[in-house]
């Protein structure tokens, strides 16, 4: 088998990494500008092939040197290549046409592998996706406040149990996603005192460092809205769909931007962090941050306030009667305030649609996406064109989902960067 499958793209771990810093920014330089070569060249077409058939699905030979506007000498050179590597299979021929029967080729399942480890601040969640997406392994685990000298032994605990069972397929996992909110240890504010000791054991905890000394295989790191987002861009709507912010409503709401079919990180990892925008002039009485408001920990917090006890109230059940007044009004000022941003992202990003994802259960989700869409025409929208606005299609688990597809990403999937020489 090629080294291939291991062969993470340079730059991309660069652009992945560079999601996570949190400097202080230098004097400027000027931008760097560097030339391409006949490898990277070759990587892209090879990743553009793999693209289609993603996209398109089982596709003769013939037919991706359409897609691609690649010569079939090409093609041909390059699925020989793929399918030598196992990443591709052979499909049954298509006959009753005019000239040769054809053969469709598609992505093999098995070819390569994504680990992905979602480390939020109420659960855990550890999952293993093959080379179309589809999740073969998954973990969970719930707690009240993110403990890393529990959580980090059970990463290390679930790796190994997930390198001993996947002993004959580990030559062919590409790396680890970490996808996790930053700076755990200064969110005391929002989750209570009690849980203060604890997010304090998070301070000077180097997290990708820590998972890389337990695995062989690469580990890059995202923010945890924004591995969503990968997720959604490569199995969701971001198929069809190529300029879109998306938005995730977790413990907290966070999300990504996607323009031109590539997750834009921005220059400190923040393109997308929505749940910093301010609703409200800071020395206003009701000021407050988007995440404050249409995050599901304000939603759990009104119905604790009420005496429920919110895996209840949002079960994938209808809502409780006695609480459906709480859920609503959450509803109605969430909906505003996503309303609010998308009015915002329209005035900004000029982008097809706005993705909202959740996890709330499908109901819920459906729910508020009409609460934004109906609050929208309190916006004025002169000189601007509405953008759609869609429930995802991963759901809950886009987060773990994201963090395994992207060292998949680094590995198969055409970008730009895969043109630029490294740095010497």
């Amino acid at each position: 088998m090629s080294s291939r499958v291991r062969e993470t793209d340079p730059s991309h771990v660069v652009m992945v990494r560079a999601w996570e810093r949190n400097a202080e920014v230098a004097m400027p330089e000027p931008l760097a500008v560097y030339g391409s070569n006949h490898h990277g060249m070759r990587q892209f077409n090879e990743r553009t092939i793999l693209q289609a058939l993603r996209l398109h699905g089982p596709t003769p030979k013939a037919e991706l040197a359409r897609l691609t506007r690649l010569s079939k000498q090409t093609v041909g050179t390059i699925v020989d290549r793929l399918l030598a590597d196992g990443l591709l299979l052979k499909q049954a021929r298509i006959r009753g046409g005019i000239g040769q029967p054809s053969v469709p080729l598609a992505l093999n399942p098995d070819g390569a592998f994504g680990i992905g480890v979602q480390l939020g601040r109420r659960s855990l969640e550890v999952l293993v996706a093959d080379f179309v997406g589809q999740v073969r392994y998954r973990h969970s685990l719930q707690y009240e406040a993110p403990d890393p000298q529990r959580l980090l032994p059970h990463i290390e605990q679930e790796l190994r149990g997930v390198r001993r069972r996947w002993a004959a397929q580990w030559p062919r996992v590409s790396g680890v996603g970490l996808a996790a909110p930053r700076d755990m240890h200064l969110w005391t504010e929002v989750l209570g005192p009690a849980a203060a000791p604890v997010l304090a054991r998070w301070q000077g905890v180097d997290l990708l460092a820590t998972v890389q000394r337990m695995v062989d295989v690469p580990v890059v790191l995202a923010r945890d809205t924004l591995a969503a987002c990968a997720a959604e861009l490569w199995q969701g709507h971001g198929q069809t769909c190529a300029n879109f912010l998306y938005i995730f409503v977790g413990t907290f709401v966070g999300g990504g931007v996607v323009l031109g079919g590539h997750i834009m990180g921005g220059l400190h990892g923040n393109a997308g962090a929505i749940g910093s925008m301010p609703l409200g002039r800071s020395e206003r009485a009701d000021a407050a941050q988007l995440l404050e408001v249409a995050s599901v920990w304000s939603l759990e917090r009104a119905l604790q306030e009420r005496g429920w006890d919110s895996q209840r109230a949002l079960g994938d059940a209808e809502v409780p009667a006695p609480v459906a007044d709480v859920v609503q009004a959450w509803l109605l000022r969430a909906g505003d305030a996503l309303a609010m941003t998308v009015t915002t992202a329209a005035a900004m990003l000029d982008v097809d649609a706005v993705i909202i994802d959740a996890s709330l259960p499908p109901a819920l989700l459906q729910a508020l996406v009409s609460s934004v869409q109906s609050q929208l025409g309190h916006y004025r929208w002169w000189g601007l064109r509405p953008p759609r606005v869609m429930a995802g299609r991963v759901g809950r688990h886009a987060r773990a989902l994201g963090g395994a597809l992207l060292p998949l990403h680094a590995a198969f999937f055409p970008d730009r960067a895969v043109f630029l020489k490294p740095q010497e």
